[in-house]
């Protein structure tokens, strides 16, 4: 059912009256200097006399700040007179909020013309905005909404695409943390309307809050895509479609505006579809399923049309469902009191909280609230109902991989980085590297180490997940005093925004490690925020993470294959400690001068089942019987101070507590570590092909031979066009990897996973062979990176495991499809 904004208006509430008098005094100086001339249909008050005729009706509909109409062309908004709860009725916000948008946005807002904070006027702060004339839709019934549904989605997915630092709301409030923070407040309001002399508070409340604190979505924790304008309560009866036509002409009551999740809207005005709001006597009835599929259809369009993914939905219509429930514990609470703005409706809103709290109850045990293909849904978009592992990456943009607003500033401070920094200290870096002196650490490393800190480029491999865990166990005064850079924890990136972020850093050997972002280092901390206990974050885990110490990886040995985990043979050996006795080679980083840990992979029971077997433990570089016998060569490279080193393990005794997440679990650690991490090489070689292709296309421009340039030569021209094919092609395969990875998690991901890592290195081989063969002589040699990146890239397609293991995975996966 429609209504006409017009049919909405009455008298002036008792408890809401004020000074009509004084109102019209400020309206005359305020704003009599601009186009608005004031007239009435009705006869004036008394007080009052022409030209300036007055009158003030109030809008019956809404259940918060009370709004009224200034017979003039324009509403007047106030807060609500009485004791309101605490930050629940800002008005100058909604000003705030109202003015950016209409000024400099086409979210259909109406216009606002002045804000009053002097509550000495009419006793209350207000503003002055538009009268737009046109139609509430108060019907929420199915029918109703999915008529209107592809227009109000279309209006959030606009108001959810404003950039709102180009607009001046990017100080309006803090977007991580929005669902944590919020959750916490709604919870504190019931309480404050609820109990003692007040209405009667619901247990179960309690209950549903602490099922939210459980289950805040890892995606909160940070500022990433998804995060931006916040309306706080859009639903349809919250917007003003025009007289005639279905096309929004206003959004309006704007009080719990902010900058956090947008998901929170999106499910919030989802809810009509599953269960009746409507605030009247006759409401009532529990969750209503069959309204699942369309509420998934919405969704999906919505998706769309704001190029944002969805994850964690049971927590979001759950969480939008306790805050409804709360907000009319606090207007029922008003209504005992005498001062709420919707009147009778108000009545009804105690007994509709509860309703509320039961159905979000009932909703969190459903086994799957989204279906696996929603009506409608076709192709990559039924991707985004993978609801346990989708992560917002994608831009507000168009095309699957446009990088999202802060991926981009995060990468344009590390090209300039790179080009202030990096690529002038290379060959320094070589030149300490081949001297006598190789392993040791040249002094400019550590400074731009802590200019990479300051300037927050620091730490950028951590996924959301493991920051979310890492929070929990290390937020407290010793991470803190230790960690004082605000990054520590990275910028929570996810693995697509992070594959932007990588490849930069893959276009110089030296230039990971200068960010935290270096190879083993970067896997060995995500084994220890996934699975290591507090004490063991704490000593090894935050030194890691603040860059002092560096770490190895020891697991590959002499005489077995290790491409195949099991196969290892490292004997470790319990009683009152762990005593292990052997030979690893190839644990990059143990040469490092600051190489202080060392994760060990070795066998615990050699009866056990064969997955069951293996056992990781954290061992002291330093500790007695660990002996590094030598640094290992890659073609001619050392790789110095870093190194590969062979190291012996001499009944070095380890504290029991040192074992990672239990005995028989290194199998399951190990497949972990295989998942982020070592996309991360594949995202590297990207930007070392990159790096290659650019100085190819230098010296083909600036080399001459037989008379003119070498980029003149018509053989050369086909080769550049087939290597940059070849690099766009295998650039998207990773990014498509590390959606996967995002969306689906490792084992679903695993094939296309499998597919980067013969792509990747493969691809980098042949075009940095192209540009060795370009530079000639000079290619070949040290005197240009292209050598040391031919060599690291064709390592790579043995120590990210060969290329017959991914080709078998990605075969077997083939096999498996054609059989369905």
């Amino acid at each position: 059912m429609a209504r006409q904004t017009s049919d909405l208006q009455g008298r002036v509430q008792a408890a809401h009256q004020f000074d009509e008098g004084a109102l019209l005094r400020y309206v005359r100086a305020n704003m009599l200097s601009s186009y608005f001339f004031f007239h009435s249909t009705s006869s004036p008050p008394t007080h009052l006399r022409p030209p300036f005729f007055f009158s003030v009706l109030q809008f019956g509909h809404g259940q918060s700040n009370p709004t009224f109409l200034l017979e003039a062309v324009a509403e007047g908004r106030s807060e609500a007179p009485g004791e309101i709860l605490q930050s629940a009725h800002a008005i100058e916000r909604e000003f705030q909020v109202l003015k950016a948008l209409g000024a400099h946005t086409d979210v259909p807002v109406p216009n606002v013309f002045c804000l009053c904070p002097d509550p000495s006027i009419i006793g209350t702060p207000f503003y002055i905005m538009e009268y737009l004339e046109g139609r509430i839709f108060l019907d929420s019934s199915l029918p109703v909404r999915s008529h209107l549904s592809s227009y109000d989605r279309q209006t959030l997915a606009a108001l959810h695409m404003v950039n709102v630092d180009s607009i001046g709301l990017g100080k309006l409030g803090r977007r991580e943390n929005y669902c944590k923070r919020q959750v916490e407040r709604w919870e504190r309001q019931y309480l404050l309307s609820t109990g003692e002399e007040k209405p009667v508070r619901n247990p179960r409340m309690q209950d549903l809050a602490g099922w939210l604190k459980q289950h805040i979505p890892l995606e909160d924790y940070s500022a990433s895509a998804g995060t931006g304008l916040v309306h706080g309560d859009f639903r349809i009866d919250n917007l003003v479609f025009h007289p005639t036509e279905y096309e929004v002409i206003g959004v309006i009551d704007w009080e719990l505006s902010t900058l956090g999740n947008q998901m929170c809207d999106v499910a919030y005005s989802t809810l009509h579809f599953i269960m009746d709001i409507t605030l009247s006597a006759e409401s009532r009835g529990g969750l209503q399923t069959e309204g699942i599929p369309l509420q998934a259809e919405y969704l999906a369009d919505y998706c769309k049309a704001a190029a944002l993914a969805v994850e964690n939905w049971k927590f979001y219509i759950a969480f939008s469902l306790f805050r409804i429930a709360a907000i009319y514990a606090g207007v029922y609470h008003r209504w005992t009191m005498g001062n709420a703005s919707g009147g009778e409706r108000a009545q009804h809103t105690g007994k509709q909280a509860n309703r509320f709290i039961d159905i979000a109850l009932e909703f969190i045990r459903l086994p799957h609230v989204l279906p696996d293909q929603p009506p409608s849904v076709s192709g990559r978009l039924q991707n985004h109902f993978h609801e346990e592992s989708r992560s917002q990456s994608s831009s507000k943009g168009s095309g699957n991989f446009v990088p999202t607003q802060k991926v981009l500033e995060l990468r344009d401070k590390l090209l300039l980085f790179m080009e202030k920094h990096i690529y002038p200290m290379e060959s320094e870096f070589y030149q300490l590297a081949q001297s006598n002196r190789r392993w040791t650490i040249h002094p400019e490393e550590e400074r731009l180490k802590e200019l990479a800190k300051k300037e927050g480029l620091w730490n950028l491999w951590i996924p959301l997940d493991s920051t979310v865990r890492a929070r929990k166990l290390l937020l407290d005064n010793t991470l803190k005093t230790a960690a004082r850079n605000e990054r520590l924890l990275g910028a929570g990136l996810s693995n697509l925004e992070y594959g932007y972020i990588c490849e930069i850093m893959g276009r110089s050997v030296w230039a990971p490690q200068i960010f935290n972002c270096g190879p083993p280092d970067t896997g060995n901390m995500e084994v220890l925020l996934r699975y290591g206990n507090k004490e063991q974050q704490k000593e090894w885990l935050v030194p890691l993470l603040e860059g002092n110490i560096r770490s190895g990886f020891a697991m590959t040995e002499p005489r077995v294959a290790s491409s195949d985990a099991t196969n290892i043979e490292c004997s470790i050996r319990r009683r009152e400690f762990l005593r292990h006795q052997w030979t690893k080679w190839w644990t990059s980083g143990a040469m490092d001068p600051r190489c202080r840990l060392l994760i060990v992979m070795g066998k615990t029971d050699f009866n056990a089942p064969r997955h069951k077997q293996q056992s990781m433990i954290l061992v002291d570089a330093e500790a007695p019987g660990v002996l590094i016998r030598r640094p290992l060569l890659v073609f001619g490279f050392d790789d110095a101070p870093h190194g590969h080193a062979e190291i012996s393990f001499d009944n070095v005794r380890v504290p029991v507590e040192n074992i990672l997440l239990g005995e028989g679990r290194g199998f399951e650690i190990a497949q972990g570590r295989l998942g982020p991490g070592r996309l991360h090489h594949c995202m590297r070689l990207v930007g070392a092909a990159e790096r290659g292709m650019q100085l190819m296309v230098q010296r083909a421009l600036g080399r001459r031979v037989f008379g003119k340039t070498i980029a003149e030569q018509g053989s050369f021209l086909s080769d550049l066009a087939k290597c940059r094919v070849e690099l766009e092609a295998t650039r998207l395969l990773v990014l498509e990897a590390a959606d996967q990875l995002d969306r689906l998690g490792n084992k679903k991901a695993r094939g296309t996973i499998a597919m980067a890592k013969v792509s990747a290195p493969n691809m980098a081989l042949r075009v940095l062979d192209m540009a060795m063969q370009v530079h000639g002589a000079a290619g070949l040699s040290s005197d240009t990176v292209l050598s040391h990146l031919w060599a690291t890239a064709r390592s790579l397609r043995i120590a990210d495991g060969p290329d017959e293991v991914h080709l078998g995975t990605i075969a077997k996966l083939e096999l498996q499809r054609a059989k369905l």
